[in-house]
């Protein structure tokens, strides 16, 4: 299949670890950042401890895992295995790396958004609201958003049924919020648009091909956004992935305040630096080094031994990280 002319090409996303200890730096700062960070820091902790206990333990039962026999064979013969009991102890982490994944979206639907002044939308399957996961709503405009935890979660399919959802309900969601004008997002939680299957943005297309041309308001022509408008209501929709995303929902220091975050209440601090360790992914190394941190740099939400968390969660963010 050839590429519709009217996707756009995203160019790298790059983000300086000058920057984001600078950033870093100005939450540390500021009295409202820091309430922030520590009211999620709190949250995240609370519902993370909760699901690390109900995890699967050693005494599950086989069928709670679900793994294709087929993807356990091809792991067997990348290892060397002879014996199933060496495969064993790689079943349980691939399970519950797709648990967390689950409970990741719902952790971020219901603590994140409040603390950015939106609410987390509950609704029944097949409503005019069962797309939504958050909504904020203003004098004049409502704002609206479906989360999806990465930039590839998208088939054509699903793309399909989302615009038809979003030309289908737009109407309701303005009269219910009493307003005339919604901006809706696509909302990825980590990712660029680089690394995008461009599903997310054929959205868009479906969307200009659904109301028709005289309807479209702005086309998404090589942009990541569009406009429509049904009687006299306008709809903006926009796909944000990433860092675009958290900006749109909280500023532009809300995702290195969620990262301080995720760190304060996951990554224990070391007491002595890491000596000598090979990392296995190759550029791994580099993404996490803090050689470029001066050596008089200090803040008092994360220590020192977390900053490489810091670089590594940013990581997830761009295309490519610098000093």
């Amino acid at each position: 299949m050839s590429r519709n002319p009217d996707l756009p090409r995203p160019d790298d996303t790059v983000i300086s670890k000058r920057d984001l200890l600078a950033e870093l730096q100005s939450i540390d700062n500021s009295d409202d950042s820091r309430a922030r960070v520590l009211a999620l820091e709190t949250a995240f902790r609370q519902r993370i401890t909760g699901h690390v206990a109900s995890l699967p333990t050693n005494s599950a039962c086989f069928q709670k895992f679900n793994t294709s026999p087929f993807v356990l064979m091809f792991y067997a013969k990348k290892k060397g295995y002879s014996y199933v009991s060496e495969i064993e102890d790689d079943i349980l982490p691939a399970k519950l790396f797709s648990s967390m994944e689950t409970s990741a979206g719902r952790m971020v639907q219901d603590v994140v958004l409040p603390i950015y002044g939106w609410e987390s939308v509950q609704s029944t399957m097949h409503s005019a609201g069962s797309v939504l996961d958050g909504r904020k709503c203003e004098p004049s405009i409502v704002r609206l958003a479906t989360l999806k935890s990465g930039p590839r979660c998208l088939n054509d399919e699903m793309s399909k049924d989302l615009a038809d959802d979003i030309v289908g309900h737009a109407e309701q969601w303005a009269e219910e919020a009493g307003v005339d004008q919604v901006d809706f997002t696509y909302g990825v939680l980590y990712g660029t648009k680089k690394q995008s299957n461009k599903k997310d943005w054929h959205i868009l297309r479906n969307i200009v091909e659904t109301k028709g041309t005289r309807f479209v308001i702005q086309h998404p022509r090589q942009r990541w956004d569009c406009s429509f408008r049904i009687r006299g209501i306008r709809i903006d929709v926009a796909i944000r992935i990433g860092s675009e995303w958290w900006s749109h929902l909280g500023g532009s220091n809300a995702l290195t305040e969620i990262m301080c975050a995720l760190i304060r209440s996951c990554a224990t601090p070391a007491t002595t630096p890491e000596q000598g360790h090979s990392y296995m992914i190759s550029d791994l190394e580099d993404i996490v080094s803090t050689q470029s941190v001066p050596d008089d740099y200090n803040v008092s939400l994360l220590q020192r031994s977390q900053i490489q968390w810091l670089f590594f969660l940013a990581r997830h963010y761009c295309d490519k990280i610098e000093d």
